[in-house]
């Protein structure tokens, strides 16, 4: 990593070409820029997270952290390629005046004719598109579930400011029980009548798969609590008996459904380089995601 104090993007830049020469690559390979906004405490981690993601996405990856605003504005930036990384990566200290404009820093650092994508992994934007670094992407990324202030609410704030693009990692943990249960349904086309999902009380990810079950099957789905880790338990009901995942460990899932055994089902929580090179797969719309965002504002607003 090469150290640039009281730099610019023309210097960034620069010193991205040089890494790829030393690297011996001038062409890299990369098929887009990931943007991650990220706080000083937390930059190593998500950094470390977008490595390991960039084995599946070659990505140029901008780490931006903003600090004061004020004061005279000041840029510092880490820049490198190798070290486990597929692609180029800068890690950029935004201060002083230009924490106001970090687009004005970001965009001559973007890879040309290739998709962006933002990724928030804690302190999200109440409007990511609205965002000005979110403005320059494709996808945008949040987490509610690492958001610091406001957590129980911070879903329905995603929720209402959705728009074509936008996606929460929240909605990503629950893929495989999404999957799981449609292939319940699908060996046993059952009429459902009602379901109810079992998490942690501070959980979006529960919330979501319950508004994803209510918009998908319409029925009722009950909320209720539990001591986690997660979800631990849905529960379809139908006339012939409960279809029932139990994963009370965070780890292995007991599946039960009428007239037949109980079986394990691996159901491992998964980790965060897992959940951002899943949504680093599209970039078009999630229709389905779209669709379970209005239906969890209206079970909220019918409460």
């Amino acid at each position: 990593m090469i150290e640039l104090t009281n730099t610019n993007s023309a210097e960034i830049a620069t010193e991205l070409r040089r890494a790829r020469v030393r690297a011996g690559s001038p062409a890299m390979g990369m098929v887009m820029t990931l943007v991650i906004v990220v706080a000083e405490d937390d930059a190593e981690g998500a950094m470390r997270a977008a490595r390991a993601a960039s084995h599946e996405h070659p990505a140029r990856v901008l780490g931006v952290i903003l600090g004061d605003a004020r004061g005279a504005a000041e840029i510092g930036a880490q820049v490198g390629t190798g070290s486990g990384w597929t692609g180029e990566t800068a890690l950029i200290r935004l201060k002083g005046e230009v924490v106001k404009h970090p687009e004005s820093v970001v965009l001559p650092l973007l890879l040309p004719d290739s998709p962006v994508a933002v990724w928030w992994p804690s302190h999200p934007p109440a409007d990511p598109a609205g965002d000005p670094l979110g403005r320059l992407a494709q996808r945008r990324i949040t987490d509610a579930a690492a958001a610091v202030r406001g957590k129980t609410k911070a879903i329905y704030r995603q929720c209402e400011a959705y728009t074509v693009g936008n996606t929460d990692l929240a909605w990503t943990r629950i893929t495989p029980w999404r999957a799981l249960l449609a292939a319940a349904l699908d060996q046993q086309p059952l009429k459902v009548t009602r379901a109810s999902v079992t998490a942690e009380r501070i959980s979006p990810s529960a919330d979501l798969l319950a508004a994803w079950l209510a918009d998908r099957l319409k029925v009722d789905v009950t909320r209720t609590s539990s001591s986690g880790p997660g979800i631990t338990e849905v529960v379809l009901e139908t006339r012939e008996g409960p279809i029932r995942i139990s994963r009370p460990d965070g780890r292995l899932a007991t599946f039960s459904s009428p007239d037949r055994p109980d079986r394990p089902v691996a159901l491992k929580r998964r980790e965060l380089p897992e959940l951002l090179a899943e949504e680093l797969r599209r970039l078009d719309e999630d229709d389905v995601y779209a669709e379970t965002t209005k239906r969890l504002l209206r079970m909220e607003a019918s409460r």
